[in-house]
């Protein structure tokens, strides 16, 4: 079938005729009104031989004169891809001739170099093209409408753009368009009516806020040229009673990208154990109820929070962890009604008071035996690493998928989810609290950099001693660097799992470190030991170091030294200008350079039982699926269903296409609203200078290099001395911190991994810097200030 009519089309067909031709099929079928037509379909494109005889009779079956011409590729108009503007268009045509022309194109348009690099962003690898071919319309006024804000991504206000006769100037940027903007609810009379209501069938019709072209012509009647999802929105969250507002917090992790069902499912399980432990009575169904994913991201429902009137006069001053843009954004909505405060705390005192009781005295305990015997405290602690290692025993090779699912759920978590974490919570508490305590100590004494300078080289730190070891790994292979430095790390990786690899110590390095990965928290995520490709294109970029200087174990010994100089001045300095809180925090900023390190063991120690529930629910995974990590996108009550004989191939199908879109998303909103509105949209722009990026200090110092903007660390190149420019980073990223001149990132806190990190490796760093990843190019020289928090774009 190489032409159809319009009215034959629907949803089902996308294959045939292309996601325009689809949904225009799917609108004249709801009944709306839309310019008469048909469509040349991809059989014919795909025979590349435009039916000419069939054309001209169809054209002169509509009426003949002017008709648009439109591409429909089959790539087009999508949820997760809207390729609006990427292929061409043919307004007034007119003629035989003209029509066969402007067909063809319509389906070179699929070739040219904008329409291949949008495909190749949006994760698509080929299209077809058909064509849809449609009578004109003589509009009086035409142009878009939003059924939600594509700006602030607001679900109840619709948005319109409109100019006096063709809507194209509107979609080329070529005039300024009338603008308006009205709640959903209601529009003034008139046009502006019959587009609120027409929005409204469409947006119910197709499941999704639309983003519909329209036409008025001359006599007041409405045409709809075209209707598709707004690509751009972010997910909305889960829709409620009442206004309420979501913390984004995943970036203190490191972690933007979205997590699989399963990394939630096994968040809020082994959260439920550790509240058990404490005495907390929790819903089994939803152990954590105020975290809620959203876009498969981490938010946090603040709301009864937010409305409290005690804590909220709290919650500007502790939102500065999560940078200006979100700390200005929650400030605003204190003034909003609909966060009016409210009687009632958000929580129960019982369980407070319970859980203070059984807490209190051991923590007491524990955080001053740390702070007197730190050596003891840290061995204490790594011994509890151990005993968690020892006691996570996975079922053995004969157990049966519900037996392997059943420790995943239930047992996995118990060495790890104990009141105390085998002794490991106590020190680790009194390293942060000493490594953070000095700077309110020593206001007017130190300076902020002074601080940073005594937090660098520090020791005992988990992630970065496992940097060093990869570092060490990279110095045995420089016998082989032309293996190592010129192969693909999806190769070496595959070498090395067949045994075809120099032996440089990476088998010991797995052992100890093969459980982490980028995004790591999420148990949906490969490891390193199942999949090593990250680490020897680490490697590959460790081997371009040939400064011995800039060597990572020698950055990493002057930081350290650098840090001891620095407290030695900085005690001098405090206790003989303030004697007693300068003693103090000389007492605390020498603990520091002890226990401060172990800030990160606790997470490391979770790891182990992630890694080995992630393991047992992979061989639950190949019994049931054809793909054994499809597990992933079920929760667990889910996988139990399964495991009982349920078929949720199509649950799994969907889940993992809305994954794969979301892993393409570049930027996740701070703070959102239950409708959709991201709050730090609505914050008016301030003047910035030019070529200057304000972000938040993450890292004291300041550097000059060319930027390396890289989305993903899976396969980074990065020079020596080069500006590693990132949305984000967690522990997965910190390998390529150790030949890097600075750090910028999107997103992130002060006592975040990126920022933490990059204070102990003594290379400046600024976090926070507003579509940074877009704003800077690589290649660029820049220069970081990580104590002013702005990045500066030099001219050459």
């Amino acid at each position: 079938m190489k032409l159809i009519h319009l009215s034959q089309v629907d949803a089902s067909m996308t294959d045939l005729v292309g996601g325009k031709a689809a949904g225009l099929g799917e609108m004249i079928k709801a009944g709306e009104r839309v310019p008469d037509g048909f469509c040349v379909t991809v059989e014919a494109y795909v025979t590349g031989d435009v039916p000419e005889a069939e054309l001209v009779d169809a054209y002169e079956r509509l009426g003949g004169g002017k008709v648009a011409v439109r591409s429909s590729a089959t790539a087009e108009d999508l949820p997760e891809a809207s390729f609006a503007g990427q292929q061409d268009t043919y307004l007034n045509v007119e003629g035989k001739e003209a029509l066969i022309d402007a067909v063809r194109r319509c389906w070179d348009s699929l070739h040219t170099e904008r329409a291949v690099a949008y495909r190749a962003n949006a994760g698509i690898e080929d299209a077809a093209m058909a064509v849809v071919v449609q009578r004109m319309v003589d509009p009086e006024r035409a142009g878009v409408l939003f059924t939600a804000n594509p700006i602030t991504g607001r679900r109840t206000q619709m948005v319109v753009d409109a100019a006096q006769g063709l809507g194209t100037a509107i979609v080329d940027g070529t005039v300024v368009p009338d603008h308006h903007e009205f709640d959903d609810a209601a529009a003034q009379d008139g046009w502006l009516e019959d587009l609120r209501t027409a929005g409204l069938r469409l947006q119910e019709h197709f499941g999704s806020p639309q983003d519909i072209e329209w036409a008025i012509d001359r006599a007041g009647t409405l045409w709809l040229l075209q209707s598709r999802p707004i690509t751009t929105l972010f997910p909305a969250p889960p829709a409620t009673g009442e206004t309420r507002i979501y913390l984004e917090f995943g970036h203190i992790q490191g972690m933007l990208r979205p997590m699989t069902p399963m990394g939630w499912s096994m968040l809020k399980a082994g959260a439920a154990l550790w509240f058990q432990a404490v005495g907390a009575k929790v819903d089994e169904r939803d152990p954590l109820p105020r975290l809620v994913p959203i876009g498969g991201r981490l938010y946090f429902d603040l709301t009864d929070f937010l409305r409290n009137k005690a804590i909220r006069k709290r919650l500007g001053t502790s939102m500065e962890v999560y940078g200006p843009r979100v700390q200005g954004a929650l400030q605003r909505m204190m003034h909003d009604p609909r966060f009016a405060p409210r009687p009632g705390l958000p929580f129960r005192m019982r369980t407070v008071i319970r859980a203070t009781v059984l807490i209190a005295p051991r923590a007491v305990a524990g955080l001053v035996s740390a702070l007197a015997r730190p050596d003891a405290a840290r061995a204490r602690a790594y011994r509890g690493v151990e005993k968690a290692r020892r006691l996570t025993v996975p079922p053995g090779e004969n157990a049966t998928a519900a037996e392997r699912l059943r420790w995943a759920i239930e047992d996995s978590h118990k060495s790890v989810m104990t009141l105390d974490m085998q002794g490991i919570m106590w020190p680790l508490v009194a390293g942060i609290m000493a490594g953070t305590a000095p700077a309110s100590l020593l206001q007017g004494v130190a300076t902020d950099e002074e601080l940073d300078t005594v937090l660098g080289g520090m020791p005992y730190n988990v992630t970065t001693e496992m940097d060093l070891a990869l570092w060490e790994l990279a110095v045995k292979a420089r016998e082989h660097r032309n293996l190592f430095g010129n192969t693909s790390s999806e190769e070496l990786a595959a070498r090395y799992r067949e045994g075809d690899l120099p032996d440089i110590g990476m088998d010991a390095f797995l052992q100890k470190y093969g459980m982490r990965a980028a995004a790591e928290i999420d148990v949906g995520t490969p490891r390193w030991a199942e999949d090593p490709a990250p680490l020897f294109s680490t490697i590959a970029n460790y081997l371009r170091v040939d400064d011995p200087d800039q060597a990572p174990d020698r950055r990493f010994e002057q930081a350290a030294a650098r840090a001891e100089r620095t407290l030695t001045t900085l005690a001098r300095r405090a206790e003989r200008r303030r004697p007693i809180r300068g003693g103090i925090a000389t007492f605390l900023m020498r603990r520091s350079r002890k226990i401060t390190g172990l800030r990160e063991i606790g997470k490391f120690t979770w790891l182990i039982s992630l890694q080995a529930a992630r393991e047992q629910l992979l061989l639950v995974g190949a019994e049931l699926f054809e793909q054994p990590d499809d597990i992933m996108f079920l929760d667990l009550v889910e996988a139990r269903q399964a495991v009982q004989g349920a078929d949720l191939r199509p649950v799994i199908a969907a889940r993992r296409a809305e994954y794969e879109r979301e892993l393409r998303r570049h930027t996740v909103p701070g703070a959102l609203l239950s409708d959709g509105t991201d709050v730090e949209a609505l914050a008016p722009q301030g003047p910035a200078d030019d070529g200057v990026l304000t972000g938040m200090a993450g890292a004291a110092g300041r550097a000059t290099g060319r930027a390396r903007v890289i989305r993903d660390p899976a396969d980074a190149h990065i020079e020596p001395g080069e500006i590693l420019v990132a949305p984000t980073t967690d522990p997965g990223w910190t390998p390529l911190f150790l030949t890097t001149a600075g750090l910028v990132t999107e997103t992130g806190s002060p006592v975040a991994h990126g920022p933490t990190v990059a204070r102990e490796y003594g290379i400046p760093a600024v976090i926070c810097v507003r579509n940074a990843t877009h704003e800077i190019k690589t290649g660029q020289l820049i220069t970081i200030d990580g104590a002013a928090g702005t990045v500066r774009i030099e001219e050459e």
